[in-house]
């Protein structure tokens, strides 16, 4: 497989993953609702699919690709590791960087007056989906499709409820039906911009590969503590959002060792 192919591979795949935010969202524009409950529930399904695809889709096949570059056990731990640090640290300073709105736990980054809210809103997502098309490109930058293929199914598998669960939150901020669903829908397409980037950089040089996944991985283990955890424990089902979070990552490596 040439270079070409893998790059639409990878860009491809985190277009479709990103493309099931609209889908799960498409119940709004009929009058649909979820309940708080379900809320939290698919919330914490979206924190176990993250977390899964973090470890068994990245973390572990960075450490392998590490060693095979290295020839060293201690310089591919050292590698992930570092890597792993940089990716928390990039999405915590876009974070404080760039003003948002979370539903549950508000304002967060720079005071910005003249933004909208549903713009702040439309950042958070932002700054939550950009990691997981990071993560579907990297995966197929490594040239191991399967890896590719399931990581971008349990990304879009659990980008669906979230899709839905923005657009209820919107309609409850006042918006319409249809502006709910467009704000959903187009939040998924930032993930094809962060697949198209992640699956470059690993082709150019596969030297890059073992930093890209763990880059990946440690921008997504960002995004489950502090964006999508203080989200679901604000209210009274924690019990829910943890069974979520347990199917979230039951199913993710499922997919992981039966298709990867």
């Amino acid at each position: 497989m040439n270079s070409l192919e893998i790059v639409l591979l990878g860009l491809t795949g985190s277009f479709a993953a990103g493309a099931m935010t609209a889908v799960g969202a498409i119940p709004i524009l009929f009058n649909r609702t979820m309940s708080m409950r379900a809320h939290d529930t698919f919330l914490g399904f979206a924190a176990g699919v993250m977390l899964a695809a973090s470890f068994f889709s990245l973390i572990i096949p960075g450490l392998e690709v590490a060693e095979d570059l290295t020839g060293s056990v201690t310089l591919s731990a050292l590698v992930i590791v570092a890597g792993l640090v940089i990716g928390v640290g990039a999405i915590a300073a876009v974070n404080e960087m760039i003003p948002h709105a979370h539903f549950v736990q508000g304002r967060q980054g720079p005071m910005s007056p003249r933004l909208q809210k549903v713009w702040l809103f439309v950042l958070a997502i932002t700054i939550h989906n950009f990691p997981e098309g990071l993560a579907v490109g990297v995966s197929f930058g490594g040239g191991d499709v399967g890896n590719g293929m399931s990581i971008a199914m349990g990304i879009g598998l659990q980008n669906a409820p979230e899709g839905l669960a923005v657009a209820v939150a919107l309609l409850g901020e006042g918006y319409s039906r249809k502006l709910s669903f467009l704000i959903a829908a187009l939040s998924g397409m930032i993930e094809p911009v962060g697949g198209l980037l992640g699956v470059l950089a690993v082709t150019v040089s596969q030297q890059v590969l073992p930093w890209g996944l763990a880059f990946a991985a440690g921008a997504m283990i960002y995004v489950i503590v502090h964006e999508i955890i203080p989200e679901i424990h604000n209210r009274d089902f924690a019990n829910e959002a943890t069974a979520g979070l347990t199917a979230g990552l039951v199913l993710m490596m499922f997919l992981d060792v039966t298709l990867g």
